[in-house]
């Protein structure tokens, strides 16, 4: 291969790298926005945790549980293959000869490292405002370094979905729905925040505190998905990257049509935030099958997504569940239609592909549902999983942390 070639895909993938770190901006803005003043810190400090201990946790183990070598005769289901803690270059990592001259072997490990953290990000924001922080970090790191990457080389790696022929091509369900499926089983467990509910049983909103800033981490969202999709065509290859970003886009807008049409003809007012998690909702639905789609199959799939936040968010009201940031509308249920839409549009549609892609979800699902089952059971069982009303009333900021967002802001109010 080409010297400059090598280099321009390595170049490429660095910055996608650089733009799906971005996005943790874009997660905490977003969550931030959403929920209540007195429970910044709390979040913020909750998503730090997440970047540092995940990278940690992928370079320590994570990123050899999650590409372990399947060889013929393994099951393809879990193979840990590490010689020493951490990872080390493998002979010729480092060129052409890795990946097909994509990317070396360090570009490799630092775009897939991004990617491990995404998942404990999507429950974060679920959990919000009634979660103990130290049993929310010891989930993230078994999850994010266990269950995560086993899921991952179950199809990234070379395992068993893999073998099937499940397509999935930037995570809608090997990220956002593993993250969303644990999303529902922790909210569940956790009960809904004081409020939320009346005696009646009917929803209650409880408006976020910045909804400008909720606004700015979406559109971060956007722009850093433009890495988490682009990059994962592994290469800076002109013509499928340039579809990957067109498609992208196009669902996201699509999305937010889909979803702030649906909100004004049920609702009668143009909500933003359903405006904004339909743009999301657009980006997840399109993630699975982002190379496949043609411009107009995208929209397609990103007003669809749409629709389907809409009636998501609805969902996990009525059965009154309590999510502040709509993560499981969001990342769970369009990333079950995204991965879906890849047997129904594009270049692999097919009634035998849709049938695969469904295997895909419930296996997936019904793993993520008991590991998270599990984890989550013996803290609630031990150490506890919700914080005192007084601390939840009082705020995480001053309870957990000894600290508040906005402190200059408050001392002035008195």
């Amino acid at each position: 291969m080409d010297a400059g070639l090598f280099t321009a895909n390595n170049v490429w993938m660095m910055l996608a790298t650089a733009l799906v770190f971005f996005m943790h901006t874009g997660f905490a803005f977003l969550e931030i926005g959403l929920t209540r003043q007195k429970n910044t810190i709390n979040i913020l400090f909750k998503n730090i945790f997440i970047i540092t201990g995940g990278l940690l946790l992928y370079y320590a183990w994570g990123f050899n549980l999650m590409y372990p070598g399947f060889e013929d005769g393994d099951m393809g289901i879990i193979k840990f293959s590490m010689d020493s803690f951490g990872i080390a270059a493998p002979e010729g990592g480092m060129t052409a000869e890795y990946a097909d001259g994509g990317y070396t072997w360090w570009t490799d490990f630092l775009f897939q490292g991004m990617f491990a953290a995404t998942a404990a990000t999507i429950v974060s924001g679920a959990v919000a405002e009634r979660m103990k922080i130290g049993a929310f970090m010891i989930f993230t790191v078994i999850y994010v370094g266990l269950v995560y990457p086993i899921v991952g080389a179950w199809k990234w790696g070379g395992g068993f979905l893999d073998s099937w022929g499940f397509y999935d091509f930037a995570g809608s369900t090997l990220v956002h729905s593993v993250g969303g499926w644990a999303a529902l089983v922790a909210i569940f467990l956790l009960g809904s925040r004081i409020g939320k509910f009346g005696k009646d049983g009917k929803p209650n909103a409880i408006p976020g505190h910045s909804i400008p800033m909720a606004t700015a981490g979406v559109l971060i969202l956007w722009l850093g998905w433009f890495g988490f999709n682009g990059g994962s065509v592994l290469s800076a290859d002109p013509e499928l990257t340039s579809l990957v970003l067109v498609t992208t886009s196009l669902a996201a807008a699509a999305g937010g049509f889909g979803a702030m049409i649906t909100s004004t003809i049920l609702y009668k007012n143009l909500d933003l935030t359903m405006f904004l998690n339909g743009i999301l909702g657009g980006l997840v639905g399109i993630t699975a099958g982002a190379d496949l789609m043609s411009p107009n199959e995208a929209v397609v799939i990103g007003f669809i997504a749409g629709i389907i936040i809409v009636g998501g968010v609805a969902l996990v009201d009525k059965i009154k569940l309590d999510d502040p940031v709509g993560a499981v509308a969001v990342h769970l249920i369009c990333g079950i239609w995204g991965t879906l839409a890849v047997g129904i549009f594009g270049n692999l549609a097919s009634g035998a592909q849709f049938m695969t892609q469904l295997y895909g979800v419930l296996i997936v699902g019904g793993f993520c549902i008991v590991t998270s089952g599990i984890i989550l059971g013996v803290l609630k069982a031990t150490i506890g999983l919700r914080v005192s009303k007084e601390e939840e009333v009082e705020g995480l900021d001053i309870h957990e942390h000894g600290m508040d967002a906005y402190a200059d802001f408050r001392m002035n109010q008195h």
